[in-house]
């Protein structure tokens, strides 16, 4: 049991530490969405969709704040959550 919450743990943390590194190399960059990127594709898709715009609130809304301002508290909350879950399945398989 103790070996299962420090993996938990750990993954956890590492997908928080993990995240702004992941935000950058994908185009979601502090200076805004990098030219040519997977994000400035993302960027596209969704403002296609949304007839010009991108919808606030949307995931590339969404990616684009953290990667400029960084997390905040509640999406590094949700972040460390799903690292620790995926770490909590790792063990069981």
């Amino acid at each position: 049991p103790q070996l299962l919450t420090f993996l938990s743990a750990a993954l956890g943390g590492g997908a928080v530490v993990s995240a702004p590194f992941v935000l950058g190399a994908i185009g979601f960059t502090s200076a805004g969405i990098a030219a040519g990127s997977y994000a400035a594709g993302m960027m596209s898709s969704a403002a296609i969709a949304n007839g010009g715009g991108v919808a606030a609130g949307s995931l590339v809304a969404v990616l684009q704040s953290a990667g400029m301002a960084g997390l905040s508290g509640s999406v590094t909350a949700a972040v460390a959550s799903a690292g620790g879950t995926v770490g909590f399945l790792a063990t069981l398989i």
